[in-house]
């Protein structure tokens, strides 16, 4: 009987609290903050940049550094090579660089980068998909200094995950290439 008394107030405290009709929930988006940037200006023997101050700057030695970003993961690597009748080889060797990444990439943007005045040419890859690096450019003078970079992350490629870390260094980059300018 006890039993019965039980299982029949189990059963109505079930029944009564199904009240109200159940509502998918709405669909969520990420919300992701970075930092404001802050500028900065690195001065080496051949160039200056100016650069985001929130990534940590590891120089390697005068020719070689990289901006590290532990938030996002990710790194942009950026060297610089001086011109010695090579500038074909360097050509070939930074565009090969970024056409490595096609196997993986579902498409690589290409834009052309000719700043005159300050005489600063070359390319940017913008680089779409689960590929190793997201970006990837070149800048020369055309007679005497060559300064390849590239973005990557400390992850496994997967594009819609680091999409938005992607967009921010990527517009780091763009300022880094803008503000170049040589030393002669």
């Amino acid at each position: 009987m006890k039993l019965n008394i039980a299982l029949l107030i189990l059963l109505i405290s079930l029944l009564s609290a199904c009240g109200d009709d159940v509502l998918p929930k709405p669909k969520a988006m990420l919300r992701l903050e970075y930092p404001s940037a802050r500028e900065g200006e690195l001065e080496t023997d051949h160039f200056s940049i100016r650069y985001n101050e929130t990534a940590r700057l590891n120089a390697e030695a005068n020719s070689s550094f990289r901006l590290d970003y532990p938030l996002m993961k990710g790194s942009i690597f950026i060297n610089y090579k001086a011109v010695n009748g090579n500038l074909d080889k360097l050509l070939i060797d930074a565009q090969k660089l970024s056409y490595e990444h096609v196997v993986k990439a579902d498409g690589i943007y290409e834009e052309p980068i000719v700043n005159e005045s300050h005489k600063v040419f070359g390319m940017y890859y913008e680089v779409k998909g689960n590929a190793a690096s997201q970006s990837q450019f070149y800048v020369t003078d055309s007679t005497k200094h060559f300064v390849t970079g590239s973005l990557y992350f400390y992850a496994k490629p997967n594009y819609d995950s680091i999409l938005p870390a992607a967009v921010y260094l990527q517009e780091d980059i763009r300022k880094i290439i803008g503000s170049l300018r040589w030393k002669e």
